[in-house]
Parts: structure tokens; C-alpha cells; sequence
């Protein structure tokens, strides 16, 4: 049986004029299934359905991205971080 693939999740950017309330900053980054606590609920919300695209074989078209990602903003108008979703596939061997 294939195992799941890996979801990483980085934040690559903040639009807003206010610090992320839950303190995540441009350069941070998670492992979805050993991070998830760590990561702002509002964030999760958002992200959710993309993991879940992602983890079960499916892609999302988004113009100009790699394959096997995503990239969404946070909920939060007056911080609008940008993260990035990455499917990170396991090496067979």
C-alpha cells in the first residue's frame, strides 16, 4: 500500500500591515502532519481542502504554479500572509 505523501506548508510572504497575531513570519514552515497544532486555526481553515487535494492524487490549477502545490492567503485582512502547500512524494527504494 502507497503511503501519503508528505505536506509541507511555508509561509512565503505577508501583504497586510499588521504582524501575524499567531506570530508566523515569511520563512516559516510546517510538516502538516507533525506541525499541525502549531499552525494558526484560521490558516488551517483556509489550507485544509488544498492538503486534502494534494494528499489524495488530485492537483489544483493555478496558473504559473508547480505542480503539486498551492498557494493561498490567510483569512486575516489586516496581516494577509501568503503560504504555500507543497506535496512532498516519498522515494520508492
Amino acid at each position: 500500500m502507497p503511503r501519503r505523501p508528505k505536506i509541507k506548508i511555508t509561509c512565503i510572504d505577508r501583504l497586510g500591515k499588521c504582524p501575524c497575531h499567531r506570530g508566523h513570519r515569511p520563512g516559516d514552515s510546517w510538516d502538516f502532519d507533525k506541525d499541525r497544532g502549531q499552525i494558526c486555526p484560521m490558516v488551517m481553515h483556509v489550507a485544509f481542502p488544498y492538503i486534502d487535494i494534494l494528499r489524495y492524487g488530485g492537483e489544483i490549477p493555478q496558473p504559473g504554479q508547480e505542480k503539486g502545490s498551492a498557494i493561498f492567503c490567510c483569512p486575516d485582512v489586516e496581516t494577509i500572509n501568503v503560504f504555500k502547500i507543497e506535496r512532498i512524494d516519498h522515494k520508492e527504494g
